[in-house]
């Protein structure tokens, strides 16, 4: 009923940049907060940035001043910009959004739903 949908993910050198892109689809009735993780081989999955409706923002130390997080609501799409990119950035970023949905013709739920991933590799 919801789909994520990630893009731009690829292989760029150190000190380059990517912009993920993340469109949600679906019988969607309203988005919360929407945002990123990411999980690199033989580790948890972590959060890098999230950004509620309210347009507040809120980032992973290890991101700060080099990563923004950006949404456009009137198309439910979520936007990574990253820049200064470090190997430590390798990872599979997956998009993440709390709504609520159309469960029916008249009723409504809350869930929270993820995107399938899209692979970043930072290597020269």
């Amino acid at each position: 009923q919801v789909q994520l949908v990630e893009s731009g993910g690829g292989l760029v050198q150190p000190g380059g940049s990517l912009r993920l892109s993340c469109a949600a689809s679906g019988r969607i009735f309203s988005i919360n907060t929407m945002g990123w993780y990411r999980q690199a081989p033989g580790k948890q999955r972590e959060l890098v940035a999230t950004m509620p409706n309210s347009g507040s923002t809120n980032y992973a130390d290890s991101v700060k001043g080099r990563f923004t997080i950006s949404r456009d609501n009137a198309n439910n799409t979520v936007y990574l910009q990253m820049n200064s990119l470090k190997p430590e950035d390798t990872a599979v970023y997956y998009c993440n959004a709390d709504l609520r949905y159309y469960r029916g013709v008249y009723s409504r739920s809350d869930g929270n739903f993820w995107g399938q991933g899209t692979q970043v590799t930072v290597s020269s």
